[in-house]
């Protein structure tokens, strides 16, 4: 059962998130809710697979060998192709029994810390999608490490998603930062400019100082745990990080824990980030 939004989150919508630019943080763009298909808001085509998953069907792997059983038309007509593409117009059953898309959903959550950013965890500690009420299948978009918190977005709308975590996209994403020791004027510079990962040098970020030791630092790109790691070549490091921004969309007040339902207006903003 998921878990503390329910309508609260609903009621915390007006309050929630506010419309400004985004915010980076370290955020990887590893489990989100991927798809295959590059389409605009008004496409909706989808493997077939995939439709039969977000349908309710099963899990996508054992739609596939569903279809592959050959009880699945399309139409009128068998296919046993799982990555045919399918679309919201088209008649989709299973042994005869009509199958309806999922309705595209994108949520914003304020992530507490010691809740993982996976649409699943099997351990004890608890999936950041149970923290939404709904049916749909929704999976992160990006993520925030366990000990982060803040702002993230979670959606069953693959492409929106893949364009929102894509590096070619350079969608802006805000955290604040709470260091160690006060940050020196040359440090910042250095943060500003790029510094040298393990994983290669990061590119130009916008950070200023908050107040004594509080930063605040925008990035357009989405690495591991990228945040504290730059703080620690610099030699500091990171006691406290929260994510404030993601594109368009500021976490304003919406109470740590809690949830809501972006509206039409919100998410075309996220397009129009993306696409201008």
């Amino acid at each position: 059962m998921r878990g503390s939004c329910g309508s609260g989150c609903s009621k915390r919508a007006s309050s929630g998130l506010s419309r400004e630019g985004g915010e980076p943080e370290e955020d990887s763009a590893s489990r989100t809710a991927g798809g295959s298909v590059e389409s605009s808001p008004g496409s909706l085509l989808v493997r077939l697979a995939k439709f039969l998953a977000h349908g309710g069907v099963a899990s996508r792997r054992k739609s596939e060998e569903i279809i592959g059983k050959g009880v699945v038309t399309v139409g009128g007509k068998v296919v046993t192709d799982p990555a045919r593409d399918v679309g919201e117009g088209d008649d989709v059953r299973v042994n005869g029994a009509p199958v309806g898309a999922e309705a595209l959903e994108v949520w914003a959550v304020n992530k507490p810390a010691g809740v993982v950013s996976t649409a699943r965890e099997p351990g004890e500690r608890l999936a950041v999608v149970e923290l939404v009420d709904t049916d749909a299948r929704l999976y992160p978009v990006g993520r925030l490490d366990a000990e982060s918190t803040g702002l993230l977005l979670l959606t069953n709308d693959g492409a929106l998603a893949n364009k929102l975590t894509h590096p070619r996209y350079g969608v802006a994403k805000t955290y604040r930062a709470r260091l160690r020791t006060p940050i020196a004027e040359r440090d910042l510079d250095r943060l500003r400019r790029g510094v040298e990962l393990e994983d290669g040098r990061t590119g130009p970020a916008q950070v200023r100082v908050v107040r004594d030791t509080e930063i605040e630092i925008v990035l357009k790109e989405g690495r591991n745990r990228q945040v504290r790691r730059m703080v620690e070549a610099v030699g500091n490091r990171v006691v406290e990080l929260r994510r404030v921004r993601f594109g368009p969309l500021a976490l304003g007040r919406l109470a740590e824990g809690g949830c809501r339902r972006l509206g039409g207006e919100e998410i075309a903003r996220l397009w129009k980030d993306v696409e201008s």
